[in-house]
């Protein structure tokens, strides 16, 4: 029953999309028909045309995505163990926090160039706070009581961090990098219609100069469902990985 309850929403628009288009309501133009958006997606798979993007696209968000939770897990951590460190840096991270990524883009341009590069830099400005900010909060969450426990233990801390701190931050942690994905693939296609030449943001543009209504409309499917599948394949991982010892992250 499940499955079939999230596809009635999809059914309904795509109901409602066939009669506006076979009832005339809407100017082909603008709307083009299910049918003929079926086709295009069809003749751009085969060409390769609307693979290529794709690859171009999910390889510059796993870059950007990668660094961005590796950055900002290490940086939680850093400040964590550096109270001092973290009252110097909070107004200049709150300040790169409230600052839309894609205000940089013009910036960003003059720097580095319509290139890769630019693209990874918007990425990483999207994606680091949320799993920055997250994993601070995880570090915590533990109990000030265990660190009398693990020095009652004589623990070192590679094995204090082992055992008390990543298990205690772990659900945050988990939560973040969901969250940083979302940002990065949204921030992504956003520099890909500004500052690329490849890329599912950068097909989309192209066919919208190109008055391609069909092309725009494969390329948002191709966004939208790529995006969803991802997150899918996300939380089943988690939920393999860690779904019997921390239950509350396979929620939602």
């Amino acid at each position: 029953m499940k499955p079939l309850r999230a596809l009635a929403l999809p059914l309904i628009v795509l109901f409602f999309w066939q009669m506006a288009t076979a009832w005339g309501m809407v100017s082909p133009y603008l709307l083009p028909s299910p049918g003929s958006v079926l086709r295009t997606a069809g003749e751009m798979l085969d060409s390769g045309i609307l693979a290529r993007h794709t690859a171009a696209s999910l390889k510059r968000v796993a870059q950007g995505f990668s660094l961005s939770v590796l950055f900002g897990c290490a940086l939680a951590w850093l400040l964590a163990a550096l109270p001092r460190l973290e009252k110097a840096l909070d107004p200049a991270l709150s300040f790169l926090r409230m600052t839309p990524p894609l205000a940089t883009i013009p910036l960003l341009i003059l720097w580095l160039g319509i290139g890769e590069a630019t693209q990874l830099a918007i990425i990483i400005l999207a994606a680091f706070f949320p799993v920055f900010l997250n994993a601070r909060a995880g570090f915590e969450r533990l109990d000030p009581s265990f660190r009398e426990l693990a020095v009652g233990l004589n623990l070192s801390r590679f094995d204090y961090a082992r055992y008390f701190v990543w298990p205690a931050a772990f659900p945050s942690l988990v939560t973040g990098v969901r969250l940083s994905f979302g940002y990065s693939w949204r921030a992504l296609i956003a520099a890909e219609l500004i500052a690329a030449g490849s890329g599912l943001g950068f097909m989309i543009s192209d066919a919208e100069q190109m008055q391609r209504v069909d092309v725009v409309i494969v390329g948002i499917f191709a966004i939208g469902l790529l995006g969803w599948a991802l997150d899918v394949l996300f939380r089943k991982l988690v939920a393999r990985l860690a779904g019997r010892r921390f239950p509350e992250v396979t929620e939602g």
